[in-house]
């Protein structure tokens, strides 16, 4: 079965600039996520979506080939699905994992098990990274403008947390999809979407340079050991 990793890597983030290739152990964060889905030995080719000059050298580096996303594809609002779809309408694969250029926790063995997870699970034409929530989601409490707050789902109210749903949450790792119905459906919540649970120690959602900051502190305690 043929089988594609797309990294989106767009170089104009405006809430922690140049985010994508900010060093963690001397290695850019890219490098980290192409090396992880190289090693994973599962992928004909691991592609990066960009349009920025230096993130492509630095991909190119790597090991990954290049896919030049156009500049209306590279705003703010852009969307990765868009990003996703533009590169599978030029490429013939079965099967795509979207891996965030920031997830440089993965683990190429994660990477690999999810892959065999989405094989095994043949109705499915979706499967997402996820993680569980640290509270459960039905006791969020909803901030209104005048500072006041009420339940977000007011129907959980009266029920014991044994009887509560079973949830998770996307965690910016990554994605995976069969080309032909994501090309159509265009969305990663799919009627058939399965999950896949990424171990904790391999989840970091960068956007701010506290996020950073705690990404380069588990690096280096992990790697003092």
């Amino acid at each position: 079965m043929s089988n594609i990793a797309i990294i989106p890597a767009r170089g104009g983030s405006k809430r922690l600039p140049r985010k994508n290739i900010l060093p963690l152990g001397g290695i850019p964060l890219i490098g980290r996520v192409i090396k992880a889905c190289l090693e994973a030995n599962i992928f004909d080719r691991v592609i990066v979506s960009t349009e920025d000059k230096e993130i492509a050298d630095i991909a190119k580096t790597y090991g990954a080939s290049i896919h030049n996303r156009p500049k209306s594809l590279s705003a703010d609002t852009s969307k990765v699905v868009e990003a996703c779809a533009d590169v599978l309408k030029g490429v013939d694969c079965e099967t795509f994992c979207c891996v965030y250029a920031t997830a440089a926790l993965l683990n190429p063995n994660t990477i690999k098990a999810s892959y065999l997870y989405f094989l095994h699970s043949k109705e499915s034409n979706c499967l997402m990274g996820v993680s569980k929530y640290n509270y459960p989601p039905v006791q969020a409490l909803k901030v209104n403008g005048d500072n006041t707050v009420e339940l977000l789902m007011p129907e959980y109210e009266k029920i014991q947390s044994q009887f509560h749903p079973k949830t998770r949450v996307s965690n910016g790792t990554l994605y995976w999809g069969k080309r032909n119905s994501f090309l159509k459906d265009k969305t990663f919540y799919c009627s058939s979407l399965r999950v896949f649970d990424i171990p904790n120690n391999e989840v970091c959602d960068i956007d701010t340079m506290d996020d950073y900051s705690k990404l380069v502190d588990i690096f280096n305690d992990e790697n003092s050991l």
